[in-house]
């Protein structure tokens, strides 16, 4: 072998090499760039899926407020509407006792006092009911004025024990079956 031909298969084996490294180089930016792509797609699909669920959990949110406002709205309408007709059923009973009835039911308010307590009572009423009360109970009658709409109270002498017959505390004994009623 000459020495030409030595330099000349030198050099295409030095191409050969510079080519095969250049190829690996080449290969490996490939590589590096096809992972770093691969990366930031899978960062930018997280990160999408992280603001997905979290538009999705503040839409949510919003939606689970905007129903409790609703609800809550819902149900102070239907309380002021209830206190409305509370309040109408408290007028009505405030007129039942310009009606003529009115004198025949505190007898038998009087007389259930009577029953429940014994013969020795105090009744007391209203200071504008002072003369029906002292017709119907008598001498039981005690002119007391009480703040009640209408009806009665009545007590043991001593104090003991009270039954409260007054408007005012029927229709409190009775609101749960008013509203329900009026619901």
């Amino acid at each position: 072998m000459t020495l030409d031909s030595l330099i000349e298969e030198i050099r295409s084996r030095a191409e050969a090499e510079l080519k095969a490294t250049d190829t690996a180089k080449q290969a490996q930016e490939a590589k590096i760039a096809a992972d770093r792509d691969h990366a930031i797609a899978d960062l930018e699909a997280a990160s999408a899926r992280a603001t997905e669920t979290e538009v999705a959990r503040e839409r949510a949110q919003r939606i689970a407020a905007a129903k409790l406002k609703a609800r809550k709205s819902l149900y102070e309408a239907r309380e002021h509407r209830l206190e409305g007709a509370i309040g109408a059923t408290r007028d009505l009973l405030r007129g039942f006792t310009d009606r003529p009835e009115y004198p025949n039911v505190l007898k038998r308010m009087v007389q259930v006092a009577t029953d429940e307590l014994g013969r020795q009572i105090k009744v007391m009423g209203r200071v504008e009911d002072a003369a029906r009360l002292q017709k119907a109970a008598g001498k039981l009658f005690d002119a007391t004025p009480q703040p009640i709409l209408g009806g009665i109270v009545a007590e043991t002498p001593d104090g003991d024990r009270r039954l409260n017959l007054s408007f005012d505390e029927l229709l409190r004994l009775r609101e749960d079956k008013v509203r329900e009623i009026l619901a």
